[in-house]
């Protein structure tokens, strides 16, 4: 399975003229994500700053609120970021679908929202042999932007970045993913993942 999850990112790169492929991983969950810059298919579009993505995330239940999680977490993205003149701060605003399931009293439910966040992004100004950015993000979906099962959503990363080589990066960050259900009326708070990670970006 992972096998193939990666044959299938790396030949998608390949095919789109990707912006920029994810590997992230620890000791229980894998992560993939990738994201297309569009202006680089649509010349009205400035480049770096119009983005289209996906990610799925298998997540492990021992990082998580669950006892037995059998079950993946994917996503859609829309951002739209621009630089801040005269500094090294980059702002973005998205939009996400995303999808996961899990089992309430031997019930499955269904989880979708869609969340709205703000994205930073930082070059530290140190002299370093390599380049450091710091990043982070958070995304909320309240009651009335989540559907099927869902009642509500919250997500938060952040993120350290070394750029080893031109466009590619080695990260260290940590991630919390809220789900919080509707179970026959009562709100159940579940946590589908926290955990810290490393991984590799790599920009095309």
């Amino acid at each position: 399975m992972l096998k193939k999850l990666s044959l299938i990112s790396f030949i998608t790169a390949s095919a789109f003229a990707m912006h920029g492929v994810d590997i992230n991983i620890n000791d229980k969950d894998l992560e993939l994500g990738a994201a297309l810059d569009m202006g680089q298919f649509i010349n009205t579009v400035e480049p770096n700053t119009v983005f289209v993505g996906g990610r799925y995330l298998k997540g492990s239940e021992d990082h998580s609120d669950f006892t037995n999680n059998n079950n993946a977490y994917y996503e859609a993205s829309f951002l739209m970021q621009k630089p801040i003149s005269g500094s090294n701060v980059t702002i973005g605003l998205g939009v996400k679908a995303n999808h996961t399931r899990a089992d309430f009293a031997n019930k499955t439910l269904d989880f979708t929202s869609i969340p709205l966040g703000l994205e930073l992004g930082y070059k530290l100004p140190v002299a370093t042999p390599v380049p450091l950015y710091l990043g982070g993000k958070i995304y909320y979906a309240p009651e009335v932007l989540s559907m099927n099962d869902a009642k509500s959503f919250l997500e938060y990363r952040i993120n350290l970045d070394v750029e080893v080589i031109p466009n590619g990066r080695v990260t260290l960050g940590y991630r919390n993913i809220d789900t919080n259900y509707d179970v026959s009326g009562v709100t159940q708070n579940s946590n589908y993942n926290r955990s810290a990670y490393v991984g590799f970006k790599f920009q095309f």
